[in-house]
């Protein structure tokens, strides 16, 4: 069964910046494209940034610059590097693996202006 656990949300200034860490297991962790999606009040679930099980990366055009993902594959982690963080990056983050598909239970952000 896979389980995908974040950690690292909280409260900070705008400006400021917040690593969230996502450990996996039940997955040959390797293997898989790795996920950030977050979710404000109010809104769709949106997909912030992709690494691939060759480390390639995407992000959405609003935090590319900002938001950096990564993996250590010894560790079973994926991890999301938010710098110059803005109110509008207030969301509740979530880990997620594309196949097989699992979510985690997300960790709130809060940005504070």
């Amino acid at each position: 069964q896979v389980q995908l656990v974040e950690s690292g949300g909280g409260l900070v200034q705008a400006g400021g910046s917040l690593r969230l860490s996502c450990a996996a297991s039940g997955i040959t962790f390797s293997f898989a494209t790795m996920n950030w999606y977050r979710q404000a009040p109010g809104k769709q679930r949106e997909l912030v940034a992709t690494i691939t099980s060759g480390s390639r990366t995407n992000y959405a055009d609003a935090v590319k610059g900002r938001f950096t993902i990564s993996r250590d594959n010894a560790k079973n982690t994926v991890y999301l590097q938010m710098n110059s963080l803005e109110p509008e990056d207030t969301a509740v983050y979530y880990c997620n693996s594309r196949i097989p598909e699992a979510w985690g239970r997300g960790t709130q952000v809060t940005v504070a202006s």
